[in-house]
């Protein structure tokens, strides 16, 4: 198959979040599979600026936007360890900037306009380069009005009437919802600015508009691409779920196997493998315990969370109920990650009052990242919602038992031990569904008294984590499958 990917972002050229790993990966992946990929994004400032070989292709093009004319340009370059083409759309104005959707916590007052241009792009691009594509897959709001353009501007030209598209959505939360004078930027029809196409509440969605257009929808778990169409995580798009549910796949993200491997990975002070997981790993932790200051006790047990510091990621949850782990049971705590101000100085005062057993990093590191997956004993992860997650599955190939919130692409990947599952021998970490502390205190009592009381089950979880499969190679034969699927019809 010929697929062209279209995304607003893409590892190592520009990142904001998850979907850059994805947009690198799971192309990578596709041509792996002997598929022909292509992966288009902008031409960030950050991407021009990344050290990757990148060649201007001599092509230039203009897109309508409102009663204007834009130009912009292709440059082009390759995906490391992959060689899957980029391409990257140029338009100095609306992408040589410092941040890629926002600047110092505020969104660009251009954005729809932005990716009006991006999009549409896409298309002109597919001409441009000759280009015989059967899959052209989308994501996010940032190109959600590819489908559009492709079904209601492109459909009928030669080059176009046989390509399928898929939209993917990442995170529903995030739609893209600007005002509905925005509409004529697009150059569509104001005919399509009704309910049950582009217009919501009023205004102008731009990830509704993917959903809507496209010939097939993902998502990226199968728990998640339920939960989305429900009034609980459907964020007032659950309608527009429902009615598409037939086509509606949910698809679990994979993780990239070479970054994340215990066995070669460069930042362990011990890699380590299933074969010599119980001899190496202790060795991680007490390298954790010195690398964050805190005592080297190897009976200690320690819980870790790396990510964002928000509510979605029941943050409070861990907050309340540190002190009592803490002072009650010697629980040491190993927190990587940033959020908002009055979160951070909440977790620094726990540091403050507990020195000996909360360390906190208000940063991102990579090194820190690996480090503490490998050191740690059990990783915290009760989100709230969660399309996908990817900590989970990364504590999981570490040896280090995750305790979730049963949401998300964490109910699809982690197997609460029950009696059941014990038997079955499937149990790969600590799952509840509540949302109140005494529900994760409840499941921490579970996980910590297994870790004491029962450390031959507790080896058996950890192999059992070990011993998945979450890479990209499985999830992308899926997303073939699917892109087999659209062909078809």
């Amino acid at each position: 198959m010929n697929i062209l990917f279209a995304s607003s972002e893409a590892v190592p050229f520009a990142k904001t979040g998850g979907l850059a790993d994805v947009s690198s990966s799971l192309p990578s992946a596709l041509s792996r599979l002997g598929h022909k990929v292509r992966l288009i994004i902008p031409a960030y400032r950050e991407a021009l600026q990344s050290g990757i070989p990148i060649e201007d292709l001599g092509i230039e093009f203009e897109i309508p936007i409102g009663n204007q004319m834009v130009k912009g340009s292709l440059l082009e370059s390759r995906l490391p360890g992959s060689g899957v083409p980029v391409i990257l759309v140029r338009q100095d104005h609306y992408f040589d900037r410092s941040g890629i959707y926002n600047f110092q916590g505020e969104d660009f007052s251009d954005n729809c306009e932005r990716f009006v241009f991006f999009s549409r792009a896409v298309l002109e691009t597919v001409e441009l380069l000759k280009w015989e594509i059967d899959i052209l897959h989308s994501n996010d709001w940032q190109t959600g009005l590819v489908p559009v353009y492709q079904d209601v501007l492109y459909r009928e030209k030669p080059r176009y009437t046989r390509i399928a598209t898929l939209h993917t959505i990442h995170n529903l939360a995030y739609q893209g919802v600007f005002w509905h004078w925005d509409m004529v930027l697009t150059g569509i029809d104001w005919k399509y600015f009704t309910f049950d196409k582009m217009e919501f509440y009023g205004k102008l969605n731009l990830l509704k508009s993917g959903i809507v257009f496209a010939k097939g929808i993902s998502t990226v778990s199968s728990r998640y691409a339920d939960e989305i169409q429900t009034s609980e995580y459907g964020c007032g798009l659950e309608p527009v779920l429902q009615y598409r549910h037939q086509d509606l796949r949910g698809i679990l993200n994979g993780i990239d196997t070479d970054h994340w491997n215990p066995a070669n990975d460069k930042y362990l002070a011990a890699p380590f493998s299933t074969a010599d997981v119980f001899e190496k790993k202790p060795l991680c932790k007490a390298a954790l315990q010195q690398t964050m200051q805190l005592p080297r006790r190897p009976e200690a047990p320690i819980f870790a969370m790396v990510g964002r510091l928000a509510y979605q990621k029941g943050v409070d949850l861990i907050l309340e109920t540190i002190p009592d782990w803490v002072q009650n049971h010697g629980v040491q705590y190993y927190i990587l990650g940033t959020g908002d101000r009055g979160t951070e100085e909440s977790f620094q005062e726990l540091q403050r009052k507990f020195p000996e057993n909360v360390a906190i990093r208000l940063e991102f590191s990579d090194a820190l990242a690996h480090q503490i997956e490998a050191g740690a004993d059990m990783f915290l992860m009760p989100s709230r919602y969660e399309p996908c997650g990817l900590n989970q599955m990364y504590s999981q190939l570490y040896g280090t038992v995750p305790i979730v919130r049963e949401t998300g692409g964490l109910a699809d990947t982690v197997i609460d031990v029950e009696e059941g599952s014990i038997a079955g021998g499937t149990a790969n970490g600590f799952s509840f569904s509540g949302d109140w502390p005494h529900d994760f205190n409840r499941t921490i009592w579970r996980a910590l008294h297994c870790y004491l009381e029962n450390p031959a089950l507790w080896r058996s979880i950890m192999l059992n984590g070990m011993r998945q499969d979450w890479s990209w190679a499985n999830s992308a034969k899926h997303y073939v499958d699917y892109y087999e699927e659209l062909l078809v019809e």
